[in-house]
């Protein structure tokens, strides 16, 4: 890639403009050779098609990038003529469909296959029985964005510059889906996003954002930068369009039309559907708050959040049977960080810590893989996993590489037929300071950020850390260190930007920022002031501005 002039914007944006232009083009080709005519007439594909021309249009006038375009295009066009990256092929019947489902701040013990005390999750319990449940999964972090930085990526939150929630995933990171959709996969996201450096309650997607899920390879998206609850606006490809009813009920319905109409044309798809409960600010309909008339309003609103969160888990599996499509689906269900303290009864069944810590309340999520076509023998595992493992198992079963760059999962396609006995890779933690390395049964943490004490546990006979083992086990707390130090030096290269083909961050990490203060969201304040949603983020000195 060409060397970019000093804090020159414009060049950094035609650099994020380039690489869209190059995975659009590349899924623009594989598409183009595997479509009938009428298939390409779709509304998705056409906006793609009429994409392309205006993105290397911008690239182009910025003369540094001439030659690496055709560079670009000399590749293009070589992958063209040799086929392209033709992995996955339409009749191959081995690659199955991709759902990944994401829970918004759901707790390890809130499901009833956990025999919660008071909430029933018939649908998630119906996917547990009928697929792998892992009772050792692991957020890649104890908060949002960072979890969902290592879905999108394989690799641990910090090298992709996710280093706590609300800062925004590096343009140059490579993602899941843009992976698939090079690929020949069809790729949409629904719901929240959250890795466009925006704090505060979920608003629409702007069109022109350098990190919108579009950008990362998503070819359809219906999406809001945070959490959300009833009666959303979300952004369709940058369009606003305002919703009635539950969020979970609405973006599953949106997703499950995006699927009808890649079933209808036989497209392999990956659909990424991120809810945006339980998370607060709590507001549940009065029917799915009906079953918890003793807990007070904040825990009833959250529990009733997952009652609506778990039909619409049924309303997808359903939909996926309707279309004759579930068998060959595979669903991914998991949280993005451990349960709220302030709920109850408590959401992590017995673990210690909750969100925003590295104790096994705060990482360890529930998690579900169902996939009738290929595990056909329901089970429990007690295998420890993560989201770092969505990438290298989804890849796999795909067909398609692995990209070339340090990754923190592993593929977990070897769990589905039959249980393994160890993991070969330990899973590697860094948030706020914190840290955690996990070894199979044991886990190596240290809690807290203002001091440098390392804990040691073993988590499978001692769930709930209660006994530090680091006095009466020295050797291995000792060895897990060396190995997170070592670790950690990679991750810090990182962070560098030393994995990148530049060498270095391109653009340099803006960190969040609240969109109620910024300017490309100034001109919706004033019809947003009163929404429910936002009216106590939307502040005087900000209409102030918004004049």
């Amino acid at each position: 890639m060409a060397t970019l002039g000093d804090g020159d914007i414009g060049d950094v944006n035609r650099v994020v403009q380039l690489r869209h232009f190059f995975f659009t083009a590349n899924a623009v080709m594989i598409r183009l050779r595997r479509c009938d005519p009428p298939r390409v007439a779709t509304q998705t594909f056409a906006s793609e098609l009429i994409m392309l021309p205006m993105t290397l249009h911008n690239c182009l006038l910025s003369r540094p990038f001439q030659s690496t375009v055709m560079r670009g295009l000399f590749v293009f066009i070589t992958a063209a003529a040799s086929g392209g990256p033709q992995a996955v092929h339409a009749e191959d019947p081995s690659p199955p469909n991709i759902v990944l489902v994401m829970a918004d701040d759901m707790g390890y013990g809130q499901t009833g296959y956990y025999s919660h005390p008071v909430l029933k999750t018939p649908n998630l319990d119906a996917m547990a029985a009928n697929g792998l449940r892992f009772d050792r999964f692991y957020a890649g972090a104890s908060n949002c964005s960072p979890t969902r930085s290592t879905v999108m990526t394989g690799r641990t939150n910090d090298r992709t510059g996710v280093q706590n929630h609300g800062v925004p995933m590096r343009p140059q990171e490579i993602t899941i889906a843009q992976l698939l959709s090079a690929g020949g996969y069809a790729t949409a996201h629904f719901g929240k996003w959250h890795l466009n450096g925006l704090r505060g309650p979920g608003a629409p997607i702007l069109q022109d954002d350098i990190r919108s899920p579009g950008r990362f390879g998503f070819q359809h998206w219906l999406s809001v930068t945070n959490f959300f609850d009833r009666d959303p606006i979300l952004s369709r490809m940058g369009k606003f369009e305002e919703f009635r009813g539950d969020s979970s009920d609405i973006i599953v319905a949106e997703a499950l039309k995006y699927i009808t109409q890649q079933a209808a044309v036989k497209q392999r798809f990956l659909t990424v559907i991120w809810y945006g409960s339980p998370h607060s600010p709590f507001a549940a309909a009065e029917d799915d708050r009906r079953d918890f008339p003793d807990l007070n309003s904040a825990s009833s609103n959250h529990y009733g959040e997952l009652v609506a969160m778990d039909r619409s888990l049924g309303t997808l599996r359903s939909g996926l049977r309707e279309l004759g499509i579930a068998d060959h689906t595979l669903v991914w269900f998991c949280s993005d960080n451990g349960g709220l303290p302030e709920i109850k009864p408590e959401t992590v069944g017995g673990l210690r810590g909750f969100k925003n810590t590295l104790y096994e309340g705060g990482l360890r999520v529930p998690c579900v893989i169902e996939w009738p076509d290929r595990i056909r023998q329901p089970r429990v595992t007690e295998y420890p996993a993560g989201t770092v493992d969505i990438l290298p198992t989804v890849l796999e079963l795909a067909g398609l590489p692995l990209p070339e760059r340090p990754l923190d999962g592993l593929s977990l396609v070897s769990l589905f037929n039959q249980d393994q006995p160890r993991r070969s890779q330990p899973l590697g933690f860094r948030h706020a300071d914190r840290a955690a390395w996990i070894d199979n049964n044991y886990k190596l943490v240290k809690p807290d950020a203002r001091s440098n004490s390392w804990e040691l546990y073993d988590v499978d006979a001692d769930r709930a850390e209660t006994v530090d083992l680091s006095d009466r086990h020295p050797d291995i707390a000792e060895r897990m260190l060396k190995e997170w130090t070592k670790w950690n030096s990679g991750v810090e290269n990182s962070v560098a930007g030393k994995d990148y083909p530049e060498g270095e961050v391109q653009p340099p990490d803006p960190g969040p920022r609240s969109w109620p203060e910024t300017a490309e969201y100034r001109p919706w304040l004033n019809e947003w002031k009163d929404r429910p949603e936002f009216k106590r983020y939307i502040k005087p000195e900000h209409l102030k501005s918004a004049r």
